[in-house]
């Protein structure tokens, strides 16, 4: 897991920066209620996108654990931050229009996850979303791609179950009474990896499904990734999958 509280100062130019920043917010307008409310942003970060959701008439609130991270924050959304466990939210109950999160989900441990998913349902007013992004590391491959077939292998194989997993979170909405209400993607700009690159991934050690796996498996995905023409030409930016949970008809 990173410092966050380290990485603060160079986390967006090594995630994207603003443009995915922007493509993260236009998805998120897209999803949430029209109109003046209280928008919650779990595990802001930077704030880079937090900024991007205020609206006049609208109030976005960003949350996060870490400080560093939220001293970024705080220059980008004066008086409009604060510290918390995205298990124990200093919110009464129903108190905010929508919440929003961003890539949080899958960094937790599973019943973690489903405690922040709950807790963010719990602050939600009757009639109000949730709305994560879902299946954020199955974004990093386009299915069709070169570099997705030559790690689908190992990857069906290793891959830790996944936190944030549509199906799980879909069934953590209906035990609450929700549903689907919205669903959109996001391109993450400037994200695409070439063969190469994911071969330094992979060396890196930082992906589970790489170094968990048998030596003589990843060897071989990683032989037909060297086989992949272009190994130094970035393939298409990955999506990343958004849907908004709230009652049916509301």
């Amino acid at each position: 897991m990173l410092d966050y509280d380290d990485e603060a100062r160079e986390y967006d130019e090594t995630r994207g920066g603003e443009p995915r920043a922007a493509a993260a917010a236009a998805a998120l307008e897209r999803l949430l209620p029209p109109g003046p409310g209280t928008v919650l942003d779990l595990a802001c970060g930077t704030g880079i996108v937090t900024e991007r959701l205020l609206r006049p008439g609208r109030r976005v609130v960003g949350a996060d654990l870490s400080a560093g991270m939220l001293g970024v924050a705080a220059g980008r959304v004066p008086g409009g931050v604060v510290c918390a466990d995205a298990t124990r939210l200093p919110l009464a109950g129903g108190s905010v229009d929508a919440v929003v999160m961003v890539w949080l989900l899958h960094l937790l441990p599973e019943p973690v996850a489903e405690a922040v998913f709950a807790e963010a349902v719990r602050v939600v007013r009757p009639g109000g979303v949730v709305v994560t992004t879902v299946d954020k590391n199955g974004g990093y491959f386009v299915e069709d791609g070169d570099v997705a077939r030559a790690t689908a292998e190992l990857r069906r194989r290793h891959a830790p179950r996944a936190s944030d997993g549509f199906g799980r979170v879909r069934g953590w909405a209906a035990e609450r009474g929700l549903g689907v209400v919205g669903e959109t993607v996001f391109p993450g700009v400037g994200q695409g990896r070439s063969p190469r690159r994911w071969l330094a991934e992979m060396a890196s050690g930082h992906l589970p499904w790489a170094a968990d796996a048998p030596a003589g498996e990843a060897a071989e995905a990683r032989r037909r990734l060297a086989d992949l023409p272009g190994q130094d030409v970035p393939r298409s930016d990955p999506l990343y999958r958004v849907v908004a949970l709230g009652a049916a008809g509301a």
